[in-house]
């Protein structure tokens, strides 16, 4: 079974939880991978809905965004400090077999 949604990890994240989501088949990116470091909010919620992946972040900024009307392909938002790299990487595994693409563009899911 293939993972529906591709992800885009924010740099505010440990980019080991791309590289372990990649084990697990899943098609992960991160900030860091990009060379996007350093660029604005709004840039990365363009580059992410254009790549066609649903943006991972523990930034309370994006959550803003999207309540602003903002279009994108969805955003998967958790507080940093409440989960370690390995809650992280199990509840986005299932966020990444649970939903479809099409489900998620315009949702915001919480960990």
């Amino acid at each position: 079974m293939t993972a529906a949604l591709k992800v885009y990890i924010d740099e505010n994240l440990s980019p080991k939880i791309a590289e372990q989501l990649q084990v697990r088949g899943i098609d992960a990116v991160t900030v860091q991978m990009l060379g996007k470091r350093g660029e604005i909010d709004e840039n990365h919620l363009a580059l992410a809905t254009t790549l066609g992946r649903v943006l991972v972040t523990s930034d309370s900024d994006f959550i803003e965004l999207a309540s602003s009307g903002v279009e994108h392909f969805g955003i998967i938002f958790g507080v940093q400090e409440d989960h370690s790299i390995g809650d992280w990487v199990k509840k986005l595994e299932l966020f990444c077999f649970v939903y479809s693409a099409e489900e998620m563009i315009n949702r915001v899911e919480y960990l």
